[in-house]
């Protein structure tokens, strides 16, 4: 659905983009992540036709954004980070509005329309004017929006920012229901958002596209932790001579004696610190691989950029 190939782009001396490489396959929900300035609404912005590159190809259900603006934008829902909605109409003149601007046929207008407004929960406020409306239901609005025309592609920057926790899970749930029809690319730099919602995470750092990858392969880890019951000397030492063990840290956090041992690639170190556990006759409470959460993941290669 989507290929980007060796895009750049220059704000005067400033290289926001530097030649990044992604694609993005159909019925994928894809997480767009980085930090304040990282190149994410730049990217954005280029493949929906509203910014040109100064360098490099991008392609929308086989499409080059360049050469094929309005039809790339025809197949594209977008929701910006700043919702453009026009206050002083109702909800249901907005949307007939943007029915006009996509240039819906009468034939279809109906029906497309109490679809966008069913699955966003508007039905109860159509007669309202938008100023009326909660920050929440404005999203809502905006969504309505950007999935109208059944998009191919559905484009969300920042789509929570803003609201409040209720608000969020509604606006999430939202999300989630579209997934079955759309392809998602979700802008976001709150990653709770980003791993309650989405299959897949692109981080940018810089300019550059720092990692690529399902959650499932970001969040594995060759480590693995163990909590006893209570302290024993010399553990450390013992599990520093575990086959696979590369390194082992103490967990000031946890309420019981607790460790982190550091595996090396490949290693399956929960089986081998069992058995020593056994011989030794640690007072076992917990042992379990680690898990590594997406902030730890963002915080480790934000930190090495």
């Amino acid at each position: 659905m989507i290929n980007v190939t060796d895009l750049t782009k220059y704000y005067g001396d400033v290289q926001a983009l530097k030649g990044i490489n992604f694609s993005v396959k159909p019925g994928e929900i894809v997480g767009l992540l980085g930090p304040n300035g990282a190149g994410k609404t730049t990217s954005i912005k280029i493949l929906t036709g509203y910014l040109q590159a100064d360098s490099g190809r991008v392609q929308v259900d086989g499409l080059d954004v360049l050469n094929h603006r309005e039809q790339v934008q025809a197949r594209v829902g977008y929701l910006p980070e700043s919702t453009p909605l026009y206050s002083e109409l109702s909800v249901q003149d907005y949307l007939q509005m943007m029915a006009d601007l996509r240039e819906i046929a009468e034939s279809d207008r109906q029906a497309l329309l109490s679809e966008a407004i069913h699955a966003t929960g508007l039905a109860e406020r159509l007669t309202q004017p938008i100023a009326q409306l909660s920050k929440g239901f404005r999203q809502r609005v905006g969504l309505a929006q950007a999935i109208l025309h059944r998009p191919r592609l559905l484009v969300l920057d920042e789509p929570t920012v803003g609201l409040d926790p209720t608000q969020i899970i509604e606006i999430r749930n939202l999300i989630k229901s579209l997934a079955p029809k759309t392809t998602i690319l979700f802008s976001s730099h709150i990653l709770p958002e980003v791993e309650a919602i989405c299959d897949r995470v692109i981080i940018i750092i810089n300019g550059v596209v720092k990692a690529d990858a399902r959650l499932a392969e970001l969040a594995a880890t060759t480590d693995a932790v163990l909590v006893l019951q209570h302290a024993v000397p010399g553990v450390p030492e013992a599990l520093r001579a575990v086959q696979g063990a590369v390194g082992v840290t103490a967990l000031s956090n946890s309420a019981h004696p607790a460790f982190r041992i550091l595996g090396a690639e490949r290693a399956d170190l929960c089986p081998l610190i069992f058995d020593l556990a056994r011989k030794q006759n640690w007072p076992l409470r917990e042992l379990r691989r680690d898990v590594r959460t997406l902030e730890h993941v963002f915080n480790e290669l934000a930190l090495a950029a």
